[in-house]
C-alpha cells in the first residue's frame, strides 16, 4: 500500500491507501473544526477566508489564515523533499518513513495538549494539522501518481459527476464502452475515498467528544501501525 508506486499500483492497492488514510484526515479535520472552529484541511475554505478578512483589513485573522495555508503548502514540500531523496537513494520505504514522520509530529502535537490541559490551543491545533495534512496529501499524491487524495473532497465529488456522467452515456449508446471497465474502478476509488473522509468524520468528532486531544495520539497511532506496516514489507526476509 505505502510501497509500490505509480503504473505498479492496483485498484485493490489504492482503495486501501485512501480508504486508510482519508479516515483518519477527514477525522483529524472533523475534530479540529469541533474542537477550535477552524478547518486544517479545507485550503479552498481557507484561501477564501484569507480573501474575505484581506477585503475588510482584518488583518490579523487575514494573517492566521495565511498561517494555515503556508503551513499546509510547507508539509507538501517538506514531504516531496524527503520523498525525493529517498527515491534517489533508492529508499524502497520513503513513503512509509513519510507517513511515520506524520505520527510522530501528530503523537507529538496530542501530548502537549494533554500536557497543557484546559482547551486546545487554537493556533497549535490548527497550524501542526495543516502541516501535516499537506505532508499526507504529497505522499499519497506521488505514490498513486495523482489518482489517491486523502485530505479534501472537492476534486473527488466533481470525479464521481464526471464518472456518472460517462457510464450515463456508455448506457445510452452515445459513447465508447471500452473505457467502461477503468471508469467504474475510478468511480468506485472515489466513492469510497468520500465515504472513508465522511466516516472517519463523524469518528473523530465522537472520539474527541470522548477523550478530547487524546484523540489526536490515537490517530497517530493508527498512523504509525500503517507506516511501521509498511517499512517491515520492504525489509529483505530471513528466512532460508
Amino acid at each position: 500500500m505505502l510501497v509500490t508506486e505509480g503504473a505498479g499500483r492496483d485498484s485493490l492497492r489504492n482503495r486501501q491507501l485512501a480508504g486508510m488514510l482519508a479516515a483518519i484526515a477527514g477525522g483529524l479535520n472533523a475534530a479540529a473544526f469541533h474542537a477550535v472552529g477552524f478547518f486544517a484541511a479545507n485550503m479552498t475554505g481557507n484561501v477564501s477566508l484569507l480573501s474575505d478578512h484581506l477585503a475588510i483589513a482584518d488583518l490579523g485573522l487575514a494573517g492566521f489564515f495565511l498561517l494555515i495555508v503556508l503551513s499546509f503548502v510547507t508539509g507538501s514540500a517538506l514531504s516531496t523533499l524527503l520523498i525525493n531523496d529517498g527515491r534517489r537513494r533508492g529508499n524502497a520505504a520513503i513513503y512509509a518513513h513519510s507517513i511515520l514522520l506524520e505520527a510522530i509530529i501528530l503523537a507529538a502535537v496530542g501530548i502537549v495538549e494533554l500536557l497543557r490541559g484546559g482547551p486546545p490551543s487554537v493556533d497549535l491545533t490548527v497550524i501542526s494539522l495543516s502541516f501535516l495534512m499537506g505532508l499526507q496529501n504529497a505522499v499519497v499524491t506521488r505514490i498513486s501518481q495523482a489518482r489517491v487524495r486523502t485530505t479534501h473532497v472537492s476534486g473527488m465529488l466533481t470525479d464521481i459527476g464526471i464518472g456518472l456522467g460517462m457510464l450515463i452515456d456508455i448506457a445510452r449508446g452515445t459513447e465508447t464502452s471500452e473505457n467502461a471497465v477503468e471508469i467504474r474502478a475510478r468511480l468506485r476509488l472515489h466513492i469510497e475515498t468520500v465515504a472513508a473522509f465522511s466516516l472517519g468524520g463523524v469518528s473523530g468528532v465522537v472520539l474527541y467528544q470522548l477523550i478530547g486531544t487524546g484523540s489526536l495520539v490515537v490517530a497517530a497511532a493508527l498512523l504509525l501501525a500503517i507506516g511501521w506496516r509498511a517499512v517491515l514489507q520492504t525489509r529483505p526476509s530471513t528466512a532460508a
